[in-house]
């Protein structure tokens, strides 16, 4: 596999340090160098969250440069926009479409972008599912992000058993059979 930049967006409370290590875990499984960061410590349950992983044969750094992002998972699409800057032209974007609005949008100072789509649409490969309504047909809207972990799956060289072992080893065991779903859903679409 071609060096992989992976960025990572959301809001806090959403999972994105589980889902940062699922891959990072998944990735090093498949015998690849793997750097991450996340930022969390800045944000509380609805704040801002970020993070990377990069993934290759060797990797010096966590840190993606500006307009070298293969994959951006947005875990809310307010905050996949915020850093699609971040890809390069044709980049991967897959968007949880289910919105979890800022506070200046819930106090009325701003809008809700209504076109978040159609603009990353002009640049980049957008797929977007509502990943907590899934999830919520498989019993719960906390594996949405495994969903989406599931669809990202299929651009990285990581063998269906490698993603599934990692999947075991870092959800709680009463959630393993729910993710694993989740993660096949994903995978499938």
């Amino acid at each position: 596999m071609i060096n992989k930049n992976i960025i990572l967006a959301g809001v806090g409370g959403q999972g994105l340090v589980l889902t940062t290590k699922l891959i990072c875990e998944a990735a090093l499984k498949a015998g690849y160098d793997v750097k991450s960061n996340d930022v969390i410590g800045l944000a509380q349950r609805g704040g801002r969250v970020w993070g990377s992983v990069r993934i290759g044969k060797k990797v010096y750094s966590p840190n993606i440069p500006p307009k070298s992002g293969d994959i951006l998972l947005a875990l809310e699409p307010l905050e996949g926009l915020r850093w699609s800057g971040i890809l390069k032209e044709k980049a991967k974007v897959i968007i949880n479409i289910s919105k979890i609005p800022p506070a200046h949008v819930m106090a009325e100072k701003e809008k809700y972008p209504g076109d978040i789509e159609e603009r990353l649409s002009k640049k980049y490969d957008v797929i977007t599912i509502n990943a907590t309504d899934e999830g919520k047909l498989l019993g719960t809207p906390k594996v949405a992000n495994t969903i989406l972990v599931g669809i990202m799956a299929k651009y990285l060289d990581i063998p269906m058993d490698i993603w599934e072992e990692a999947i075991k080893e870092n959800v709680p065991s009463k959630y393993i059979d729910t993710n694993m779903k989740a993660f096949k859903k994903g995978y499938d679409m």
